[in-house]
Protein backbone atom coordinates (compact mmCIF):
# COMPACT_ATOMS: atom_id res chain seq x y z
CA UNK A 1 0.00 0.00 0.00
CA UNK A 2 1.24 3.47 -0.74
CA UNK A 3 2.22 6.01 1.86
CA UNK A 4 -0.91 7.96 1.05
CA UNK A 5 -2.84 5.34 2.93
CA UNK A 6 -1.22 6.21 6.23
CA UNK A 7 -3.00 8.34 8.79
CA UNK A 8 -2.20 12.05 8.59
CA UNK A 9 0.11 13.82 11.00
CA UNK A 10 -1.62 14.56 14.27
CA UNK A 11 -2.24 12.57 17.45
CA UNK A 12 0.15 9.90 18.67
CA UNK A 13 0.58 6.84 16.46
CA UNK A 14 -0.72 3.82 18.41
CA UNK A 15 -0.59 1.02 15.84
CA UNK A 16 1.28 0.37 12.61
CA UNK A 17 0.94 -2.64 10.33
CA UNK A 18 3.79 -2.68 7.83
CA UNK A 19 3.74 -4.96 4.79
CA UNK A 20 1.74 -7.79 6.39
CA UNK A 21 1.62 -10.86 4.14
CA UNK A 22 0.10 -14.21 5.03
CA UNK A 23 -0.15 -17.23 2.76
CA UNK A 24 -2.04 -20.49 3.18
CA UNK A 25 -0.55 -22.75 0.53
CA UNK A 26 -1.26 -21.14 -2.84
CA UNK A 27 -3.75 -18.68 -1.32
CA UNK A 28 -2.46 -15.25 -0.31
CA UNK A 29 -4.89 -14.11 2.39
CA UNK A 30 -3.03 -10.85 3.16
CA UNK A 31 -0.81 -9.26 0.52
CA UNK A 32 1.53 -6.52 1.76
CA UNK A 33 -1.05 -4.72 3.92
CA UNK A 34 0.06 -1.53 5.67
CA UNK A 35 -2.17 0.47 8.01
CA UNK A 36 -1.80 3.15 10.69
CA UNK A 37 -4.04 3.94 13.66
CA UNK A 38 -3.80 7.00 15.90
CA UNK A 39 -4.82 7.87 19.42
CA UNK A 40 -8.51 8.73 19.80
CA UNK A 41 -9.41 7.46 16.31
CA UNK A 42 -12.04 5.02 15.04
CA UNK A 43 -10.82 3.23 11.91
CA UNK A 44 -13.44 1.11 10.13
CA UNK A 45 -12.19 -2.04 8.40
CA UNK A 46 -14.35 -3.15 5.48
CA UNK A 47 -14.21 -5.87 2.88
CA UNK A 48 -16.11 -8.70 1.25
CA UNK A 49 -16.15 -12.18 2.75
CA UNK A 50 -12.73 -13.66 2.11
CA UNK A 51 -11.08 -10.24 1.67
CA UNK A 52 -8.62 -10.93 4.51
CA UNK A 53 -10.07 -9.00 7.47
CA UNK A 54 -10.19 -11.96 9.85
CA UNK A 55 -6.71 -13.12 8.94
CA UNK A 56 -5.31 -9.62 9.49
CA UNK A 57 -6.96 -9.32 12.93
CA UNK A 58 -5.72 -12.80 13.88
CA UNK A 59 -2.18 -11.71 13.02
CA UNK A 60 -2.59 -8.52 15.01
CA UNK A 61 -3.87 -10.41 18.06
CA UNK A 62 -1.22 -13.11 17.86
CA UNK A 63 -3.30 -16.06 16.67
CA UNK A 64 -1.45 -16.22 13.33
CA UNK A 65 2.18 -15.54 12.43
CA UNK A 66 2.69 -13.48 9.25
CA UNK A 67 5.02 -14.68 6.51
CA UNK A 68 6.24 -11.12 5.99
CA UNK A 69 5.84 -7.74 7.67
CA UNK A 70 5.77 -6.37 11.20
CA UNK A 71 3.37 -4.97 13.76
CA UNK A 72 4.26 -2.00 15.95
CA UNK A 73 2.23 -0.96 18.99
CA UNK A 74 3.11 2.43 20.49
CA UNK A 75 6.38 2.39 18.56
CA UNK A 76 7.53 -1.05 19.70
CA UNK A 77 7.60 -4.21 17.62
CA UNK A 78 4.96 -6.71 18.72
CA UNK A 79 6.18 -10.33 18.96
CA UNK A 80 4.40 -12.53 16.43
CA UNK A 81 2.14 -15.37 17.51
CA UNK A 82 1.60 -14.32 21.13
CA UNK A 83 -1.89 -13.25 22.28
CA UNK A 84 -0.41 -12.70 25.74
CA UNK A 85 2.07 -10.18 24.31
CA UNK A 86 -0.75 -8.48 22.36
CA UNK A 87 -2.85 -8.04 25.52
CA UNK A 88 0.17 -6.81 27.47
CA UNK A 89 0.87 -4.25 24.74
CA UNK A 90 -2.64 -2.80 25.15
CA UNK A 91 -4.70 -4.65 22.53
CA UNK A 92 -8.23 -5.83 23.32
CA UNK A 93 -10.69 -7.64 21.10
CA UNK A 94 -14.46 -8.02 21.37
CA UNK A 95 -15.52 -10.91 19.15
CA UNK A 96 -18.86 -11.11 17.36
CA UNK A 97 -19.61 -14.32 19.26
CA UNK A 98 -19.03 -13.57 22.93
CA UNK A 99 -16.42 -15.53 24.90
CA UNK A 100 -18.00 -15.43 28.36
CA UNK A 101 -18.59 -18.12 30.98
CA UNK A 102 -22.36 -18.03 31.40
CA UNK A 103 -22.34 -19.83 34.75
CA UNK A 104 -20.10 -17.18 36.36
CA UNK A 105 -20.85 -13.64 37.52
CA UNK A 106 -19.87 -10.50 35.67
CA UNK A 107 -17.06 -9.83 38.17
CA UNK A 108 -15.70 -13.37 37.83
CA UNK A 109 -15.68 -13.12 34.03
CA UNK A 110 -13.84 -9.81 34.11
CA UNK A 111 -11.23 -11.09 36.60
CA UNK A 112 -10.47 -14.39 34.85
CA UNK A 113 -6.81 -14.54 33.87
CA UNK A 114 -5.84 -11.22 35.45
CA UNK A 115 -4.30 -12.59 38.67
CA UNK A 116 -1.55 -15.13 39.26
CA UNK A 117 -2.64 -18.71 39.93
CA UNK A 118 -0.09 -18.77 42.77
CA UNK A 119 -1.78 -15.93 44.58
CA UNK A 120 -3.47 -17.32 47.76
CA UNK A 121 -6.61 -15.17 47.41
CA UNK A 122 -8.37 -12.86 44.98
CA UNK A 123 -8.49 -9.15 45.65
CA UNK A 124 -12.17 -8.93 44.78
CA UNK A 125 -12.73 -5.65 46.62
CA UNK A 126 -10.14 -3.86 44.49
CA UNK A 127 -11.45 -5.55 41.33
CA UNK A 128 -15.02 -4.54 42.13
CA UNK A 129 -14.02 -0.91 42.71
CA UNK A 130 -12.04 -0.79 39.46
CA UNK A 131 -14.88 -2.37 37.51
CA UNK A 132 -17.35 0.16 38.93
CA UNK A 133 -15.04 3.02 37.93
CA UNK A 134 -14.73 1.73 34.34
CA UNK A 135 -18.48 1.18 34.08
CA UNK A 136 -19.18 4.76 35.19
CA UNK A 137 -16.50 6.36 33.00
CA UNK A 138 -17.64 4.66 29.81
CA UNK A 139 -21.38 4.33 30.44
CA UNK A 140 -21.30 0.54 30.65
CA UNK A 141 -23.62 -0.06 33.58
CA UNK A 142 -23.95 -3.73 34.59
CA UNK A 143 -24.43 -5.50 37.93
CA UNK A 144 -21.10 -7.18 38.85
CA UNK A 145 -22.89 -9.90 40.86
CA UNK A 146 -25.32 -11.03 38.16
CA UNK A 147 -24.73 -14.33 36.43
CA UNK A 148 -23.78 -13.75 32.80
CA UNK A 149 -26.29 -16.36 31.65
CA UNK A 150 -29.07 -14.12 32.98
CA UNK A 151 -27.94 -11.00 31.08
CA UNK A 152 -29.41 -9.63 27.85
CA UNK A 153 -27.31 -9.67 24.69
CA UNK A 154 -26.54 -5.96 25.04
CA UNK A 155 -25.43 -6.42 28.65
CA UNK A 156 -23.13 -9.28 27.67
CA UNK A 157 -21.47 -7.08 25.12
CA UNK A 158 -20.84 -4.48 27.82
CA UNK A 159 -19.15 -7.19 29.87
CA UNK A 160 -16.90 -8.09 26.91
CA UNK A 161 -15.86 -4.44 26.52
CA UNK A 162 -15.30 -4.09 30.27
CA UNK A 163 -13.10 -7.21 30.18
CA UNK A 164 -10.87 -5.55 27.60
CA UNK A 165 -10.79 -2.21 29.44
CA UNK A 166 -10.05 -3.94 32.76
CA UNK A 167 -6.93 -5.38 31.11
CA UNK A 168 -5.93 -1.80 30.25
CA UNK A 169 -6.62 -2.06 26.55
CA UNK A 170 -5.73 1.12 24.70
CA UNK A 171 -6.54 -0.27 21.26
CA UNK A 172 -9.91 -2.00 20.96
CA UNK A 173 -10.96 -4.22 18.06
CA UNK A 174 -14.74 -4.58 17.67
CA UNK A 175 -15.84 -7.37 15.30
CA UNK A 176 -19.43 -6.87 14.05
CA UNK A 177 -20.37 -5.30 17.41
CA UNK A 178 -24.02 -4.53 16.56
CA UNK A 179 -24.90 -7.82 14.88
CA UNK A 180 -27.17 -8.95 17.75
CA UNK A 181 -28.23 -5.60 19.24
CA UNK A 182 -31.49 -3.66 19.06
CA UNK A 183 -31.27 -0.18 17.50
CA UNK A 184 -31.45 1.36 20.98
CA UNK A 185 -28.60 -0.86 22.22
CA UNK A 186 -26.56 0.09 19.15
CA UNK A 187 -27.05 3.78 19.94
CA UNK A 188 -25.82 3.17 23.50
CA UNK A 189 -22.79 1.37 22.11
CA UNK A 190 -21.99 4.32 19.84
CA UNK A 191 -22.26 6.67 22.82
CA UNK A 192 -19.76 4.43 24.63
CA UNK A 193 -17.40 4.56 21.63
CA UNK A 194 -17.52 8.35 21.68
CA UNK A 195 -16.54 8.34 25.35
CA UNK A 196 -13.70 5.93 24.58
CA UNK A 197 -12.16 8.05 21.86
CA UNK A 198 -12.59 11.17 24.01
CA UNK A 199 -10.41 9.42 26.60
CA UNK A 200 -7.80 8.58 23.98
CA UNK A 201 -8.62 4.97 23.11
CA UNK A 202 -8.15 3.84 19.53
CA UNK A 203 -10.76 1.59 17.91
CA UNK A 204 -10.78 -0.71 14.89
CA UNK A 205 -14.45 -1.16 13.93
CA UNK A 206 -15.31 -4.14 11.69
CA UNK A 207 -18.85 -4.11 10.30
CA UNK A 208 -20.91 -4.90 7.21
CA UNK A 209 -23.44 -2.20 8.13
CA UNK A 210 -22.37 0.81 6.11
CA UNK A 211 -24.59 3.41 7.85
CA UNK A 212 -22.94 2.49 11.16
CA UNK A 213 -19.48 2.71 9.65
CA UNK A 214 -20.23 6.22 8.41
CA UNK A 215 -21.71 7.23 11.77
CA UNK A 216 -18.83 6.17 14.04
CA UNK A 217 -15.57 6.12 12.07
CA UNK A 218 -13.11 8.84 11.10
CA UNK A 219 -11.40 6.82 8.39
CA UNK A 220 -12.23 3.67 6.43
CA UNK A 221 -9.78 1.03 5.22
CA UNK A 222 -11.06 -1.33 2.51
CA UNK A 223 -9.61 -4.79 1.82
CA UNK A 224 -10.27 -6.61 -1.43
CA UNK A 225 -8.79 -10.00 -2.35
CA UNK A 226 -6.20 -9.73 0.39
CA UNK A 227 -4.98 -6.23 -0.47
CA UNK A 228 -5.71 -2.85 1.04
CA UNK A 229 -7.21 -1.04 -1.95
CA UNK A 230 -8.26 2.21 -0.27
CA UNK A 231 -8.03 4.27 2.90
CA UNK A 232 -10.39 7.24 2.89
CA UNK A 233 -11.73 9.87 5.24
CA UNK A 234 -15.29 8.80 6.07
CA UNK A 235 -16.58 12.35 5.77
CA UNK A 236 -16.01 12.30 2.01
CA UNK A 237 -17.88 9.05 1.32
CA UNK A 238 -21.45 7.84 0.92
CA UNK A 239 -22.94 4.35 1.14
CA UNK A 240 -22.79 3.76 -2.60
CA UNK A 241 -19.14 4.80 -2.72
CA UNK A 242 -18.22 2.49 0.17
CA UNK A 243 -20.04 -0.44 -1.41
CA UNK A 244 -18.27 0.14 -4.73
CA UNK A 245 -14.87 0.21 -2.97
CA UNK A 246 -15.65 -3.10 -1.26
CA UNK A 247 -16.77 -5.08 -4.30
CA UNK A 248 -14.98 -3.22 -7.09
CA UNK A 249 -18.18 -2.26 -8.91
CA UNK A 250 -21.39 -0.33 -8.38
CA UNK A 251 -23.89 -2.15 -6.15
CA UNK A 252 -27.59 -1.46 -6.59
CA UNK A 253 -29.93 -2.74 -3.90
CA UNK A 254 -33.02 -4.52 -5.27
CA UNK A 255 -36.36 -2.82 -4.77
CA UNK A 256 -39.53 -4.45 -3.51
CA UNK A 257 -42.56 -3.77 -5.70
CA UNK A 258 -46.07 -4.18 -4.22
CA UNK A 259 -47.84 -7.44 -5.10
CA UNK A 260 -51.36 -8.55 -4.16
CA UNK A 261 -51.03 -11.40 -1.63
CA UNK A 262 -52.18 -14.83 -2.66
CA UNK A 263 -53.72 -17.62 -0.56
CA UNK A 264 -51.96 -18.65 2.66
CA UNK A 265 -48.87 -20.80 2.21
CA UNK A 266 -48.29 -21.32 5.94
CA UNK A 267 -50.70 -20.83 8.85
CA UNK A 268 -50.05 -21.17 12.57
CA UNK A 269 -53.15 -21.35 14.75
CA UNK A 270 -52.55 -20.86 18.49
CA UNK A 271 -49.37 -22.91 18.28
CA UNK A 272 -47.25 -23.57 21.34
CA UNK A 273 -43.89 -25.38 21.27
CA UNK A 274 -42.60 -26.28 24.72
CA UNK A 275 -40.81 -29.07 26.51
CA UNK A 276 -37.59 -29.92 28.35
CA UNK A 277 -35.50 -29.75 25.16
CA UNK A 278 -36.92 -26.42 24.01
CA UNK A 279 -34.65 -23.63 25.22
CA UNK A 280 -37.06 -20.76 24.43
CA UNK A 281 -40.69 -21.94 24.15
CA UNK A 282 -43.01 -20.50 21.52
CA UNK A 283 -46.34 -19.40 23.04
CA UNK A 284 -49.77 -19.14 21.35
CA UNK A 285 -48.40 -18.18 17.94
CA UNK A 286 -50.91 -17.05 15.33
CA UNK A 287 -49.44 -16.30 11.93
CA UNK A 288 -50.24 -16.50 8.23
CA UNK A 289 -47.68 -16.21 5.42
CA UNK A 290 -49.32 -15.70 2.03
CA UNK A 291 -48.04 -16.50 -1.41
CA UNK A 292 -46.42 -13.51 -3.14
CA UNK A 293 -45.50 -12.18 0.32
CA UNK A 294 -42.42 -11.83 2.50
CA UNK A 295 -43.34 -11.75 6.19
CA UNK A 296 -40.41 -10.51 8.29
CA UNK A 297 -39.81 -11.63 11.88
CA UNK A 298 -37.61 -9.17 13.80
CA UNK A 299 -36.15 -9.83 17.22
CA UNK A 300 -33.05 -9.90 19.37
CA UNK A 301 -31.19 -13.20 19.24
CA UNK A 302 -32.45 -15.82 21.70
CA UNK A 303 -36.11 -14.83 21.87
CA UNK A 304 -37.56 -17.92 20.21
CA UNK A 305 -36.52 -17.49 16.59
CA UNK A 306 -34.82 -20.89 16.51
CA UNK A 307 -37.93 -22.57 17.95
CA UNK A 308 -40.12 -20.92 15.31
CA UNK A 309 -37.70 -21.95 12.55
CA UNK A 310 -37.60 -25.56 13.80
CA UNK A 311 -41.40 -25.62 13.87
CA UNK A 312 -41.97 -24.43 10.28
CA UNK A 313 -39.24 -26.68 8.85
CA UNK A 314 -40.42 -29.89 10.52
CA UNK A 315 -37.66 -30.07 13.13
CA UNK A 316 -40.07 -29.57 16.04
CA UNK A 317 -43.69 -30.55 16.64
CA UNK A 318 -46.24 -28.30 18.33
CA UNK A 319 -47.30 -29.02 21.90
CA UNK A 320 -50.63 -27.35 21.16
CA UNK A 321 -52.31 -25.71 18.20
CA UNK A 322 -52.25 -26.48 14.50
CA UNK A 323 -50.01 -25.90 11.46
CA UNK A 324 -51.43 -25.73 7.95
CA UNK A 325 -49.42 -25.82 4.73
CA UNK A 326 -51.22 -24.65 1.61
CA UNK A 327 -54.53 -25.02 3.45
CA UNK A 328 -54.02 -28.58 4.72
CA UNK A 329 -53.14 -29.61 8.30
CA UNK A 330 -49.72 -31.14 8.83
CA UNK A 331 -49.86 -34.75 9.98
CA UNK A 332 -46.14 -35.64 10.15
CA UNK A 333 -43.61 -33.27 11.66
CA UNK A 334 -40.44 -34.39 9.90
CA UNK A 335 -38.13 -32.29 7.69
CA UNK A 336 -38.32 -34.78 4.81
CA UNK A 337 -42.13 -34.60 4.85
CA UNK A 338 -42.07 -30.79 4.83
CA UNK A 339 -39.66 -30.80 1.87
CA UNK A 340 -41.92 -33.16 -0.08
CA UNK A 341 -44.87 -30.84 0.61
CA UNK A 342 -43.04 -27.91 -0.98
CA UNK A 343 -41.15 -26.24 1.86
CA UNK A 344 -37.78 -24.68 1.04
CA UNK A 345 -35.32 -24.20 3.90
CA UNK A 346 -32.51 -21.68 4.27
CA UNK A 347 -31.24 -22.52 7.76
CA UNK A 348 -29.65 -20.17 10.27
CA UNK A 349 -26.28 -21.95 10.41
CA UNK A 350 -25.02 -22.85 6.95
CA UNK A 351 -22.10 -24.82 8.43
CA UNK A 352 -23.90 -26.93 11.04
CA UNK A 353 -27.37 -27.26 9.47
CA UNK A 354 -27.26 -26.16 5.85
CA UNK A 355 -24.36 -28.10 4.37
CA UNK A 356 -22.03 -31.02 5.05
CA UNK A 357 -18.61 -29.43 4.77
CA UNK A 358 -16.67 -32.59 3.91
CA UNK A 359 -19.01 -33.57 1.08
CA UNK A 360 -18.55 -32.41 -2.50
CA UNK A 361 -20.54 -29.48 -3.84
CA UNK A 362 -22.63 -31.74 -6.10
CA UNK A 363 -23.53 -34.01 -3.18
CA UNK A 364 -24.80 -31.07 -1.13
CA UNK A 365 -26.83 -29.77 -4.08
CA UNK A 366 -28.86 -33.00 -4.35
CA UNK A 367 -29.00 -33.72 -0.61
CA UNK A 368 -32.77 -33.09 -0.46
CA UNK A 369 -33.54 -34.79 -3.80
CA UNK A 370 -31.29 -37.82 -4.11
CA UNK A 371 -34.25 -40.25 -3.87
CA UNK A 372 -36.07 -38.66 -6.81
CA UNK A 373 -36.16 -40.60 -10.12
CA UNK A 374 -34.00 -37.93 -11.76
CA UNK A 375 -31.09 -38.88 -9.51
CA UNK A 376 -31.49 -42.56 -8.68
CA UNK A 377 -32.52 -45.81 -10.37
CA UNK A 378 -33.20 -49.02 -8.47
CA UNK A 379 -31.48 -47.63 -5.41
CA UNK A 380 -28.33 -46.57 -7.28
CA UNK A 381 -27.33 -42.93 -7.55
CA UNK A 382 -27.17 -41.49 -11.08
CA UNK A 383 -23.94 -39.59 -10.54
CA UNK A 384 -23.76 -38.16 -14.05
CA UNK A 385 -27.21 -36.60 -13.74
CA UNK A 386 -26.39 -35.30 -10.26
CA UNK A 387 -23.15 -33.67 -11.42
CA UNK A 388 -24.87 -32.13 -14.45
CA UNK A 389 -27.62 -30.73 -12.22
CA UNK A 390 -24.97 -29.31 -9.88
CA UNK A 391 -23.14 -27.72 -12.80
CA UNK A 392 -26.32 -25.95 -13.90
CA UNK A 393 -26.96 -24.59 -10.39
CA UNK A 394 -23.34 -23.47 -9.99
CA UNK A 395 -23.70 -21.47 -13.21
CA UNK A 396 -27.21 -20.15 -12.53
CA UNK A 397 -26.45 -19.05 -8.97
CA UNK A 398 -22.92 -17.79 -9.65
CA UNK A 399 -21.23 -20.10 -7.13
CA UNK A 400 -17.47 -19.48 -7.23
CA UNK A 401 -15.96 -22.95 -6.97
CA UNK A 402 -13.49 -24.90 -9.12
CA UNK A 403 -15.94 -27.67 -10.02
CA UNK A 404 -18.89 -29.70 -8.69
CA UNK A 405 -16.29 -32.02 -7.15
CA UNK A 406 -14.87 -29.29 -4.89
CA UNK A 407 -15.02 -29.89 -1.12
CA UNK A 408 -17.76 -27.64 0.23
CA UNK A 409 -15.97 -26.48 3.39
CA UNK A 410 -13.31 -24.77 1.27
CA UNK A 411 -15.85 -22.30 -0.15
CA UNK A 412 -16.37 -18.81 1.28
CA UNK A 413 -19.45 -18.07 3.38
CA UNK A 414 -21.10 -16.20 0.52
CA UNK A 415 -20.63 -19.07 -1.90
CA UNK A 416 -21.93 -21.57 0.66
CA UNK A 417 -25.05 -19.46 0.98
CA UNK A 418 -25.44 -19.43 -2.80
CA UNK A 419 -25.28 -23.24 -2.75
CA UNK A 420 -28.14 -23.37 -0.26
CA UNK A 421 -30.12 -20.83 -2.30
CA UNK A 422 -29.60 -22.83 -5.46
CA UNK A 423 -30.62 -26.11 -3.85
CA UNK A 424 -33.71 -24.50 -2.30
CA UNK A 425 -34.98 -22.22 -5.06
CA UNK A 426 -34.39 -24.59 -7.97
CA UNK A 427 -37.37 -26.64 -6.73
CA UNK A 428 -39.67 -23.57 -6.87
CA UNK A 429 -41.05 -24.21 -3.34
CA UNK A 430 -44.40 -22.69 -2.39
CA UNK A 431 -43.15 -21.72 1.08
CA UNK A 432 -39.60 -20.68 2.02
CA UNK A 433 -38.08 -20.33 5.47
CA UNK A 434 -35.23 -17.81 5.21
CA UNK A 435 -33.58 -17.84 8.64
CA UNK A 436 -30.81 -15.22 8.96
CA UNK A 437 -30.14 -15.61 5.20
CA UNK A 438 -27.38 -12.97 4.99
CA UNK A 439 -25.69 -13.27 8.40
CA UNK A 440 -21.98 -12.56 8.05
CA UNK A 441 -22.17 -11.82 4.32
CA UNK A 442 -20.69 -8.79 2.58
CA UNK A 443 -22.82 -6.27 0.73
CA UNK A 444 -22.36 -7.90 -2.68
CA UNK A 445 -23.53 -11.30 -1.41
CA UNK A 446 -26.35 -9.68 0.59
CA UNK A 447 -27.65 -7.94 -2.54
CA UNK A 448 -27.58 -11.24 -4.44
CA UNK A 449 -29.53 -13.10 -1.72
CA UNK A 450 -32.11 -10.31 -1.52
CA UNK A 451 -32.61 -10.38 -5.30
CA UNK A 452 -33.25 -14.11 -5.24
CA UNK A 453 -35.73 -13.94 -2.36
CA UNK A 454 -37.70 -11.18 -4.07
CA UNK A 455 -37.61 -13.21 -7.28
CA UNK A 456 -39.05 -16.23 -5.43
CA UNK A 457 -41.79 -13.99 -3.99
CA UNK A 458 -42.61 -12.84 -7.52
CA UNK A 459 -42.91 -16.46 -8.67
CA UNK A 460 -45.55 -17.11 -6.01
CA UNK A 461 -43.67 -18.30 -2.93
CA UNK A 462 -44.57 -17.21 0.56
CA UNK A 463 -41.39 -16.31 2.45
CA UNK A 464 -40.94 -16.25 6.22
CA UNK A 465 -37.87 -14.07 6.76
CA UNK A 466 -36.34 -14.36 10.25
CA UNK A 467 -33.61 -11.78 10.67
CA UNK A 468 -31.84 -9.78 13.38
CA UNK A 469 -30.90 -7.17 10.79
CA UNK A 470 -33.64 -4.53 10.80
CA UNK A 471 -32.39 -2.96 7.58
CA UNK A 472 -32.89 -6.33 5.89
CA UNK A 473 -36.37 -6.81 7.33
CA UNK A 474 -37.49 -3.31 6.35
CA UNK A 475 -36.01 -3.65 2.85
CA UNK A 476 -37.68 -6.97 1.99
CA UNK A 477 -40.79 -7.52 4.10
CA UNK A 478 -44.37 -6.74 3.07
CA UNK A 479 -45.43 -7.20 6.70
CA UNK A 480 -43.39 -7.32 9.90
CA UNK A 481 -43.95 -9.11 13.22
CA UNK A 482 -41.68 -9.03 16.26
CA UNK A 483 -40.78 -11.98 18.47
CA UNK A 484 -39.95 -11.34 22.13
CA UNK A 485 -39.67 -13.94 24.90
CA UNK A 486 -41.29 -16.55 22.66
CA UNK A 487 -44.34 -14.47 21.74
CA UNK A 488 -45.18 -12.99 18.35
CA UNK A 489 -46.67 -9.55 17.89
CA UNK A 490 -49.48 -8.99 15.45
CA UNK A 491 -48.01 -8.49 11.95
CA UNK A 492 -47.86 -4.86 10.81
CA UNK A 493 -47.74 -3.48 7.29
CA UNK A 494 -44.23 -2.39 6.37
CA UNK A 495 -45.41 1.17 5.87
CA UNK A 496 -46.70 1.33 9.47
CA UNK A 497 -43.39 0.59 11.23
CA UNK A 498 -40.01 2.22 11.64
CA UNK A 499 -36.73 1.25 13.28
CA UNK A 500 -37.55 2.94 16.59
CA UNK A 501 -40.87 1.17 17.07
CA UNK A 502 -39.42 -2.19 16.11
CA UNK A 503 -36.54 -1.64 18.52
CA UNK A 504 -38.95 -1.00 21.39
CA UNK A 505 -40.95 -4.12 20.55
CA UNK A 506 -37.76 -6.17 20.31
CA UNK A 507 -36.77 -5.02 23.79
CA UNK A 508 -40.24 -5.72 25.19
CA UNK A 509 -40.74 -2.04 26.00
CA UNK A 510 -43.89 -1.44 23.94
CA UNK A 511 -47.24 -3.12 24.48
CA UNK A 512 -46.46 -6.59 23.13
CA UNK A 513 -49.36 -8.87 22.37
CA UNK A 514 -50.01 -12.05 20.48
CA UNK A 515 -51.38 -11.78 16.98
Amino acid sequence: MTAAASAPDGPELTLRLDGITKRFGSLTANDGISLDLRKGEVLALLGENGAGKTTLMNILFGHYVPDEGRVEVFGRALPHGSPKAAIAAGLGMVHQHFTLAENLTVLDNVMIGTESLWRPWQDRRRARARLADLAERFGLAVDPDRRVGDLSVGERQRVEILKALYREARILILDEPTAVLTPQESERLFATLRRMVDEGLSVIFISHKLPEVMAVSRRVAVLRQGRCVAVRDTAGLDRAGLAALMVGREVTAPSRTPLPPGPPALELKRVTVAGPRVRVPLRDADLAVHRHEILGIAGVSGNGQSTLADLVSGMAAPSAGQILLFGDPIARHKPSHFVRLGVGRIPEDRHAEGLVGDMAVWENLIAERYREPDFQRAGFLKRGAARAHAGDLIRDFDVRCPSPEAVTRLLSGGNMQKLILGRTLARRPGFILANQPTRGLDIGAVTYVHERLLEARGHGAGVLLISEDLDEVLALADRVAVIHAGRLSAPMAREEVDVRRLGLLMAGEEGHHAA
